[in-house]
């Protein structure tokens, strides 16, 4: 179903140390829609993104996801959630069917099911031939081939993705931007967050900028672009965050080596 309402956050703060790093986030997000989630390094998107998965339980604020309180109902919605971190720690020692059937178990699938939606969705990234090597032998790209599969396997409703193409080759980055368009046609929600300006803009029905823990910018791109005629997000990002001086810090930069 489409348009109907996912995740509602309600003043959301969080401090690491005494440190405020969110600034009250209220944000709405309805099903069937890609949501770029975006900000400079330090501005809170993966911490907003490890509490929704419930990873990070202590925060001020209210967030219900699927009509259901995070606090007291994380393993509730944690059946409907899938997370696709940058990095992962991965059983090493095993190999990619044994680490999703080991996942499917966790996810209440059965062995046969599992290993069926594992061949399937490795075979999409052509990794059919290496379900039974062992994941050490893999390269940073594969393992997030694995983190991709296995975060799909038991078909979630909402997809947090903090980073996902880190290490991908061209090929799997085209392929996995059009996997998502498919699964928000389906009625999924994919909460996308990144730093990859031009997939972002591509890819997303509604934008989200956010900086020093506050959103400072919501909207589709070409809504944001009403309001500001900027030739793409990138130049929309930097003029909102405030950086607009990348050339000058460029030049500083290959200055400081002909010295």
């Amino acid at each position: 179903m489409h348009n109907q309402t996912i995740v509602e956050i309600h003043n959301l703060q969080k401090k690491y140390d005494g440190k405020q790093v969110l600034h009250g986030i209220d944000l709405t997000i309805t099903s069937g829609n890609i949501i770029g989630y975006i900000g400079p390094n330090g501005a809170g998107k993966s911490t907003t993104v490890k509490i929704l998965c419930g990873l990070i339980s202590e925060f001020q604020g209210q967030i219900t996801i699927f009509g259901k309180d995070l606090r007291t109902q994380t393993l509730d919605i944690k059946k409907q959630i899938g997370y696709i971190p940058e990095n992962a720690v991965l059983y090493e020692s095993l190999t990619p069917m044994e680490f999703m059937e080991f996942i499917g178990e966790m996810r209440g699938l059965g062995t046969e099911q599992t290993r069926e939606k594992a061949s399937a969705l490795m075979n999409i990234f052509e990794m059919k031939p290496n379900l039974h090597q062992r994941i050490s032998t893999f390269s940073k790209g594969m393992r997030q081939k694995v983190l991709i599969c296995s975060a799909l396997l038991h078909n979630p409703d909402l997809i947090f993705m903090d980073e996902p193409l880190s290490g991908l080759d061209a090929n799997s980055v085209i392929m996995v931007k059009e996997m998502l368009i498919h699964l928000a046609r389906e009625g999924k929600t994919v909460f996308y967050s990144s730093h990859l300006m031009d997939v972002v803009e591509k890819i997303s029905d509604r934008i989200i900028l956010i900086d020093q823990g506050k959103v400072i910018a919501d909207g589709s791109f070409e809504e944001l672009n009403l309001l500001s005629n900027d030739e793409n997000l990138e130049k929309m990002f930097t003029r909102l965050t405030g950086n607009t001086n990348h050339g000058e810090k460029a030049e500083a930069f290959i200055n400081a080596f002909e010295k």
